[in-house]
């Protein structure tokens, strides 16, 4: 990409959105054209189709989503399947009849099969069923690779795919009602530190295991692909190394420097057993993780203690 090239991120305000943007920022680039939601609806087709045939991006980031946690997963399966299908058509299709040199469209590695061999190769996807509590957001997501590929076929585009592993960081979406399970854990620590409240309940058996990656790490994997990578098939972006919810809890707790009770709600669901990505490919590429698990949760307290 030029450094003068103009670069449309979607979801620029989000975990992912943003950290793409100070990754490009801190690259030298100068011409990101950025929108909020008031600005820009990307369900809204009419809206998208006149973005992209007045500012003519040349690269974009789709990044912007509907998606949370397991709660939100399920009690809004219509909203994620609409909005998803919705602004991914939108985009990709904008971006095609505008003349767009490369799009990076990203999913999440929750829409591999629930019970799919680990580490998660990316030949896996659609080889079995999927989790019941993410479906919808899977289905969509699904959809939207699918779709780019297609475009690269019958169009001659160059639309790349990108599968991230679970990620955290600044600017990540933390109301306990809607969020991911690293995030809450951050916030109901850091909360019962300060508020001196002695126990913490956290969802589940605690038994899952989950494989993180610094919003930072998966920014520079972006670009790294946008530069060095064409091809239509899918790539995992993650660190090859996983972690069961229990322990990530410890760390969190030690971190916040929590010295109460944690209680785990066997009630509650713990989505699937396990997601432990093959990060092979990418590495062949030439890129790795820098950011280690444990730096990256302090961090990622300090940067919550300043801001809430």
């Amino acid at each position: 990409m030029n450094k003068t090239a103009k670069i449309y991120v979607s979801g620029h305000s989000g975990l992912a959105g943003s950290a793409v943007v100070r990754a490009l920022q801190r690259n030298g680039y100068t011409n990101l054209l950025l929108r909020t939601h008031a600005e820009l609806d990307l369900v809204d087709q009419r809206s998208v189709f006149e973005f992209f045939e007045r500012e003519k991006p040349e690269y974009v980031f789709h990044i912007a989503a509907k998606m949370g946690g397991i709660w939100a997963a399920m009690t809004e399966s219509a909203e994620f399947i609409y909005e998803n299908m919705m602004m991914q058509s939108n985009v990709i299709h904008a971006a095609h009849v505008n003349g767009a040199k490369k799009v990076l469209f990203v999913g999440s590695t929750s829409i591999y099969p629930r019970n799919c061999p680990q580490p998660i190769k990316e030949e896996y996807l659609l080889t079995g069923p999927m989790e019941p509590t993410n479906l919808s957001y899977a289905i969509a997501k699904i959809a939207g690779i699918v779709m780019c590929q297609a475009y690269d076929k019958q169009y001659e585009t160059c639309f790349i795919t990108a599968l991230a592993t679970n990620l955290y960081g600044p600017h990540d979406n933390y109301d306990i009602a809607r969020t991911h399970v690293f995030a809450a854990m951050i916030r109901k620590f850091h909360d019962a530190v300060n508020q001196g409240q002695t126990d913490v309940e956290l969802w589940g058996t605690g038994t899952p295991r989950r494989e993180f990656l610094h919003a930072d790490d998966f920014a520079d994997a972006c670009l790294y692909l946008m530069d060095h990578y064409d091809d239509p098939a899918i790539v995992n972006i993650g660190t090859g190394e996983d972690i069961s919810i229990r322990d990530l809890a410890g760390k969190i707790r030690m971190a916040a420097g929590h010295t109460g009770n944690v209680t785990w709600d066997l009630n509650r669901p713990d989505g699937m057993p396990r997601k432990w990505l093959d990060v092979s490919k990418l590495s062949a590429l030439g890129w790795s993780h820098r950011i280690d698990l444990d730096d990256g949760i302090k961090s990622t307290l300090r940067w919550f203690s300043e801001y809430h």
